[in-house]
């Protein structure tokens, strides 16, 4: 574990959000600053460096492709723009394989987390609120041809062939990345998670083992009541809801590192810039039996 992910971990636990936000500023003012250095140092590279890169480190036998992005971390050796980015990814992908970014949505900063903000309001505008998993993931979102399941969350887009069965339904699922959410179909497919300028941390396929083990799953849930959310598409207005039932316990997501393999996640860096991948399935798979023997990534507190 780097020293920055270490340090990050212990803000998470230990500090509120506004100080976080306080060192995440002073952190990229300082990065901003040492601009020019870095580049001397780790050299500099394009989309068309990036896509060579992506087809030396993965195969391509996949039918989805989930891509965890930070053109923030890419900079300053990264050239080119958020919207370059997506546009390689979609070609990487071609008419013949989905490409699937997370289009997640934590609540409006100014109310809270997403409880506080759907408390205070109900509703859930699909197409006019925005992706708050950075730029790359929102151009994608109102791409032409993009569709986005319907979870006021744990939204997910997608293109390709396999996207509108990949996001059906998931306002329906009982947890996110349970039985019949977009986690659920990965992991029962081809899929390739990817993470370009992210570390695993942003993980999100590590919860589809909780969510489909249910009380199978070591670790307490809490007993709260779910909270109904009209989800807004378009001319449309369907009902969803958000369980009351997350996990006690908190978790590391660096104990990944001592359940699954270095060959199943991989983790690298060009020039400079985080990378990782591993396959949805293997993810699920490693977690569900990891759990069936007490091993979990929660502690106790």
């Amino acid at each position: 574990m780097s020293l920055l992910e270490i340090l990050s971990g212990l803000a998470i636990r230990h500090l509120n959000q506004n100080k976080i936000d306080a060192l995440r500023s002073f952190y990229l003012s300082l990065r901003g600053k040492l601009f020019p250095f870095m580049r001397l140092v780790y050299g500099t590279f394009d989309t068309n460096d990036l896509r060579k890169h992506l087809e030396e480190q993965l195969d391509n036998d996949f039918e989805i492709l989930m891509v965890h992005s930070s053109v923030n971390h890419m900079i300053p050796m990264y050239r080119d723009s958020p919207l370059d980015l997506v546009r390689m990814l979609m070609s990487f992908c071609g008419p013949n394989r989905t490409l699937v970014m997370p289009a997640f949505y934590f609540g409006d900063p100014k109310v809270g987390d997403a409880s506080k903000t759907f408390r205070l309001n109900p509703r859930f505008d699909l197409k006019r609120t925005p992706s708050q998993m950075g730029l790359a993931t929102e151009l994608f979102r109102r791409t032409p041809g993009v569709v986005q399941s319907r979870h006021p969350i744990y939204r997910v887009s997608a293109l390709g062939p396999l996207a509108k069965q990949l996001t059906a339904g998931h306002e329906n699922c009982d947890f996110p990345s349970g039985v019949g959410s977009p986690f659920d179909f990965m992991a029962k497919h081809k899929t390739r998670i990817l993470g370009i300028g992210k570390t695993f941390q942003v993980l999100t396929q590590i919860h589809h083992a909780e969510d489909i083990m249910g009380a199978d799953f070591p670790v307490p849930r809490g007993l709260g009541a779910s909270l109904p959310i009209t989800v807004i598409d378009g001319k449309e207005e369907v009902q969803a809801s958000l369980s009351g039932c997350g996990l006690l316990w908190e978790a590391d997501i660096w104990k990944l590192r001592n359940i699954m393999d270095k060959s199943s996640l991989r983790e690298w860096s060009f020039h400079h810039v985080p990378f990782f991948a591993t396959i949805a399935g293997d993810v699920t798979s490693a977690l569900v039996n990891a759990a069936k023997n007490g091993i979990t990534l929660y502690e106790k507190p």
